[in-house]
């Protein structure tokens, strides 16, 4: 299934179910947002070790795949309530990124674009 289909299949779960009326770009930036913190909840207060263990952590990559699912839920119906093409949307962002961060200047380096 291809990105697209994907977004196809979110809709119309929502749709089988008439919430569109509470997916609102507000709403759902709100919740897009709130998904993402309950991602970082897990990693919170954790050393990289720790956080390197729990890779193979079978409860804790559950709950990543759950957090996960609803923050690309929510960004799928939000990029379909804006009429944009999900696949378009990486691709130009990963285009943009390269322009940014060219590899050549940036390999092995994390500061933002603007210190190149």
């Amino acid at each position: 299934m291809d990105m697209r289909d994907l977004q196809i299949k979110v809709i119309q779960f929502r749709d089988d179910r008439d919430w569109a009326q509470y997916h609102n770009p507000k709403d759902l930036a709100v919740s897009l947002s709130l998904e993402a913190a309950e991602l970082l909840e897990i990693f919170q207060w954790k050393g990289n070790a720790e956080v390197e263990a729990l890779k193979s952590d079978t409860e804790v990559r559950k709950r990543i795949k759950e957090e996960l699912g609803d923050i690309f839920i929510y960004a799928l119906t939000m990029a379909h309530e804006f009429g944009l093409d999900p696949t378009e949307v990486v691709l130009h962002k990963v285009k943009v990124n390269e322009e940014k961060y060219p590899a050549d200047r940036v390999k092995g380096k994390a500061e933002k674009y603007t210190a190149y």
